[in-house]
């Protein structure tokens, strides 16, 4: 059992952050948000994976003028995603948005800051404040030589203070780079000292494959610390794979649960039928079932029955055939060539029962 940093809460439209709340699971645009129909279309696809929170980016003000439209037809809150411009800022607070991600490394001027959280205050928009090692204040960078989990963590810190200074309070702060070592320490030497929620991640993890390892080695070992309260991975990929590795990174912790868990043995000279091409149909066909469901698929004797006995169904394979488990109990047995269909056919009558 996990015991989770205890946080304050913060609201993104009706989304609780932080509090005990689940975490919540973000994602962001790669749509040019000024085009309404594409982002919106994307927002819905994200939203039907389990996208809980969306962030879109607003470089431009054309970006700006766009977010009415996309924010009153998103199923989910919406963030407007500010950097450089406090002019964009303000023109997107206007657009009923739901959080703005301002970045402390290239909007430093205080007094607009100030001018900035005034305005989110009195329309009730949360703001996620940003800090990433590829923007790092100039002072940090002279005082540590370089943004060190220490520089990171300070930036957090220092304005984390100026925010509360100013009496805005609804934030949450994001401290974020690609090296996994130093964000696992920036974020743990922050979360000693606050109670901020934070929103936890390793920023320009690489492409679907190594980026997923990265983010679930950085974000899963924050997590088992207790220390994150909203998660984004992010890979150079469809952002509704995006998603899917949350969930799965948040499902092997036992934190959420979400579609279906597939427990299957590796590939051994023990195995007596095609499990990988068993295993790889039934990830297909139930890729798509948003039912939290733990199916075991094992190919040999040796841990078969018992992991099958586990899960909520599942088949014991072995000699060409296998037994169709459910809830621990054997139905029965079946062909090679027939097992997918019978357990495909069985999880449909469970949805049904």
């Amino acid at each position: 059992m996990i015991n989770r940093r205890k946080t304050r809460p913060v609201y993104v439209g009706n989304v609780k952050i932080g509090d005990g709340a689940p975490i919540v699971v973000q994602s962001m645009t790669d749509t040019k948000t000024h085009d309404i129909e594409a982002t919106l279309n994307q927002i819905n696809r994200l939203a039907k994976a389990g996208c809980e929170i969306i962030r879109v980016a607003v470089p431009r003000e054309e970006d700006a003028l766009a977010l009415p439209e996309i924010v009153k037809n998103s199923p989910i809150p919406v963030i407007g995603d500010i950097h450089f411009s406090p002019r964009i800022a303000f023109l997107s607070l206007e657009s009923g948005i739901h959080g703005i991600r301002l970045n402390p490394g290239n909007i430093n001027d205080k007094g607009k800051i100030k001018e900035i959280l005034q305005e989110c205050k009195k329309k009730n928009i949360a703001v996620r404040l940003g800090v990433n090692s590829g923007s790092l204040e100039e002072r940090l960078l002279e005082k540590y030589g370089y943004p060190s989990a220490e520089a990171l963590a300070e930036s957090a810190l220092y304005w984390s203070e100026f925010f509360e200074s100013v009496g805005f309070t609804n934030f949450k702060v994001s401290i974020k780079g690609s090296d996994v070592l130093q964000n696992i320490k920036a974020n743990k030497i922050f979360a000693e000292k606050t109670d901020i929620p934070l929103h936890i991640g390793i920023t320009e993890a690489g492409p679907a494959g190594r980026g997923s390892i990265k983010s679930a080695v950085g974000i899963g070992i924050l997590l088992y610390e207790g220390i994150g309260d909203t998660v984004r991975v992010s890979l150079t990929a469809d952002p509704e794979e995006e998603i899917k590795v949350a969930y799965q990174i948040l499902q092997a912790l036992d934190l959420r649960r979400k579609g279906v868990e597939i427990v299957s043995c590796p590939t051994c000279g023990r195995i007596e039928v095609n499990l990988p091409e068993v295993v790889k149909k039934v990830e297909e066909k139930l890729e798509a079932v948003d039912k939290p469901l733990k199916v075991a698929i094992m190919g040999c004797v040796v841990n078969a029955i018992g992991e099958a006995k586990e899960a909520d169904i599942g088949l014991a394979c072995g000699n060409k055939s296998a037994i169709l488990f459910k809830k621990g109990v054997p139905v029965k047995r079946v062909s090679e060539e027939e097992m997918v269909e019978e357990l495909l056919n069985e999880i449909q009558r469970m949805d049904n029962e």
